[in-house]
């Protein structure tokens, strides 16, 4: 099964969110990410948090949805612009979900705050993660409006309390 991470810009959320997903994931899952509008670069402060917690990088690059090299099973969007958006129609009837969480690269203020904010992002996205791949996912498989309805419920949880 493939998940596709989708973002306006694929620099940042959707990044943490790919390499994080892949990290954690068993054999068969593989997550891509890409964005409506890419940037082009990634985000090297998201670059550095996933490098610090032990997650691999390499490999990973801002792309287009129009470029991606298949067709993903399940599409979540990370931001609101891209939970919005028209997703392209070779996507088809893929299953959809919306995680939304706020960007961090666009917080203004001391590093520590920009730090905070990026822990915040990466731990919601990381404990989203963790709840989708602790769900019976054989069984689901095959029962598109409970994997469904799990996504959505997954899309409500919070970063958890230190």
């Amino acid at each position: 099964m493939n998940v596709l991470f989708l973002c306006t810009g694929n620099s940042c959320r959707s990044i943490l969110s790919e390499a994080t997903f892949n990290h954690l994931a068993p054999a068969g899952w593989t997550a891509l990410s890409a964005g409506s509008q890419p940037t082009g670069v990634l985000n090297a402060q998201a670059l550095a948090l996933l490098a610090a917690k032990g997650i691999p990088t390499a490999g990973y690059f801002s792309k287009s949805w129009s470029d991606l090299p298949l067709t993903p099973d399940i599409v979540i969007t990370v931001c609101g612009s891209a939970a919005g958006e028209t997703c392209p129609a070779y996507l088809g009837p893929v299953l959809r979900a919306h995680w939304g969480v706020e960007d961090p690269s666009h917080v203004v203020g001391t590093p520590a705050e920009i730090d905070a904010a990026f822990e915040l992002a990466y731990a919601t996205l990381r404990a989203r993660i963790e709840a989708f791949l602790a769900l019976p996912l054989a069984q689901l498989a095959d029962d598109r409006a409970a994997l469904k309805a799990e996504l959505d419920r997954i899309g409500s949880i919070g970063a958890p309390a230190c």
